[in-house]
């Protein structure tokens, strides 16, 4: 209920963001119609259809992505159509000829004769009110990434569609009070004038002025920009009052934000509290080095459950420990459980996962949760998440994020001791020797985090174009602060990753961290892509990643998690240009250590 409100709210500051700016004019163009015939039924189909477009576009994948662009040209084309019958009579007549329903529709809806119907069809207001959704859907500010993240991890759901919907009624609620107060503002206009030619005409102009700005990406560009700006600080600050969920469902919790929360716990001992039972681990759709395992056949069994997902940092920085615990313990009757829950969908193919599997030396069971079954059984949100079971079914303790790793062998040590009936003598924690990737970050000098570059929860991008959503765009790369990126070259920015359509382009970034990691793939058609990596101008040297050389060559091979940076000498703040050689590549996050 609390993250319903808060979605309601969310959707109710959407009128003070510049990025409802083009879909004003829409709403201002029925203020002369009953409320309940004319403005209501837009409203509704509006709402409607944003929640219906915006959970497709989860649910359905890239595919829905697609049909919601075509969704969009069609709207496009048809809200012009309306803004020149506003604006000519004349072509008004022309285009209402056929007959057709669309066409009688939207002849009643523009009103081609001049003349004010006294009973505006509720079908020609729901109809132009869709077309409005499917412009509007793509436009949204922090708070609707929340809830379409969650709709990425929990699948279809009747609450993800009643968050999206919340948020829609919101924004239409303060639209119909703009729409009201409008409808006024236009009767005391008409007054003034001997007609209402010119404002019916002005409107017209208003209208294809919006399906201009929105053709040419102003909406999910500079206005999108100005809308993160403007509206961010307040939803960001709903969430922190109303509180109940994460900065996001499912969030890669980084050492840093766990070293001052959860190392100020009191020590651990043997009377640990009991947090719930273990959940049913049905759902998974494979298991890897192990046959599927059940709640009940653990029993008896000390158990640790780690939610994990491949190209996340914090979570590949753990594995070490896991792997160590794993085989020090198993004799004495620990079963480790690793499950992998994607974030991005091309953490979904069980050859990719398989492949990181083996790569990253995991041995004990892995649950292959892609549809997020087991995730929703244990109410999970975040990557790492670590859950500790005693040999009676129980959660004993938990870990979110990296981190805690000598408290957490305790743990261990106390459930086994638990089960055996005594506590064995040697408790020496393990220290396994990490390199690349998996080693520790160095928390004293990262200032910089994590970022992503699909325009779903694209932060700090630069570049002057502004981002262009679903559709190739040529970029130049601006000049990045701290924590801020840019494209140079032709790409095509998607929902979770941007693609280089041209030989050629870069990413460019300025950040402050000892290492840099760059999530990467070489594209649907699996060709590998060359790129060559400069820092402040120059070829890294012994500043370079484990997955590129001294002279800052390297290869995407895979779709996997990259280390391009780890300076060796002191650390400070870097410019980092990524300049890909071959066409194809999709970039997806930038994370550091």
């Amino acid at each position: 209920m609390t993250l319903l409100v808060i979605s309601y709210l969310a959707g109710v500051l959407t009128i003070l963001s510049p990025c409802i700016l083009p879909i004003v004019p829409f709403v201002f163009a029925r203020a002369h119609t009953p409320f309940l015939r004319g403005i209501l039924p837009m409203l509704i189909g509006m709402a409607a259809t944003f929640a219906i477009v915006a959970s497709l576009a989860y649910v359905g994948g890239s595919w829905a992505v697609q049909a919601n662009e075509v969704g969009r040209a069609v709207a496009l084309a048809m809200l012009a159509l309306f803004g020149l019958m506003l604006v000519s009579p004349t072509v008004a007549a022309i285009l209402s000829a056929p007959a057709v329903g669309l066409g009688d529709r939207l002849r009643h809806t523009a009103q081609p004769d001049g003349h004010a119907t006294e009973k505006p069809g509720i079908g020609s207001s729901l109809l132009l009110g869709a077309a409005t959704g499917l412009l509007w859907a793509p436009c949204a500010g922090p708070i609707l990434g929340l809830i379409l993240a969650g709709a990425a991890l929990k699948g279809t759901s009747v609450e993800t569609t009643l968050l999206l919907a919340a948020y829609a009624a919101g924004a239409a609620s303060s639209l119909a009070v703009a729409a009201l107060a409008g409808g006024r503002v236009l009767a005391m206009m008409k007054g003034t004038f001997a007609t209402g030619e010119h404002i019916r005409r002005g409107l017209g102009v208003a209208v294809l002025a919006g399906v201009g700005s929105i053709a040419l990406g102003l909406d999910t560009g500079a206005l999108a920009r100005l809308s993160y700006a403007s509206t961010a600080g307040i939803e960001q600050r709903l969430l922190d009052r109303f509180g109940g969920a994460p900065s996001r469902p499912g969030t890669r919790f980084a050492s840093n934000e766990t070293a001052t929360t959860t190392d100020a716990r009191p020590a651990y001992h043997s009377n640990l509290p009991v947090e719930g039972e273990l959940p049913s681990l049905d759902g998974a759709v494979a298991w890897l080095n192990s046959a599927p395992l059940t709640a009940e056949a653990l029993r008896g069994k000390v158990v640790l459950v780690d939610f994990w997902t491949y190209s996340c940092i914090n979570c590949i920085r753990t594995l070490p420990y896991i792997r160590a615990w794993a085989e020090k313990y198993k004799d004495q009757g620990l079963v480790v459980i690793g499950v992998h829950s994607p974030e991005f969908a091309f953490e979904k193919k069980i050859d990719n996962v398989e492949k990181a599997t083996r790569e990253f030396g995991i041995g004990y069971p892995v649950a292959v949760d892609s549809d997020h079954r087991i995730w929703n059984a244990f109410r999970n949100s975040y990557w790492p998440a670590l859950y500790f079971i005693d040999a009676e079914g129980r959660i004993r303790y938990h870990q979110f994020g990296e981190g805690g790793y000598a408290r957490s062998e305790r743990v261990i040590q106390d459930l086994l001791a638990e089960a055996a009936g005594s506590r064995r003598a040697d408790n020496t924690p393990v220290a396994p020797q990490a390199t690349g990737a998996q080693a520790s970050p160095d928390l004293a000098h990262l200032r910089s985090r994590e970022t992503y570059l699909g325009y779903a929860q694209a932060e700090g991008f630069v570049s002057p174009e502004g981002l262009a959503a679903d559709r190739p765009r040529d970029y130049t790369p601006g000049t990045p602060r701290l924590d801020q990126w840019g494209l140079s070259g032709n790409w095509t920015v998607g929902a979770e990753y941007a693609t280089l359509d041209r030989p050629g382009g870069a990413i460019v970034q300025r950040f402050d961290a000892r290492d840099l990691h760059l999530v990467l793939g070489p594209g649907a058609a699996g060709r590998p892509v060359r790129f060559q990596v400069s820092l402040d101008g120059e070829p890294p040297g012994a500043d370079h990643g484990a997955d590129i050389a001294a002279d800052g060559s390297g290869t995407v091979s895979a779709t996997r998690l990259y280390q391009l940076v780890r300076q060796t000498g002191q650390v400070r703040p870097r410019r980092i240009e990524i300049r890909f050689l071959d066409a194809g590549v999709e970039a997806y996050a930038f994370t550091f250590g």
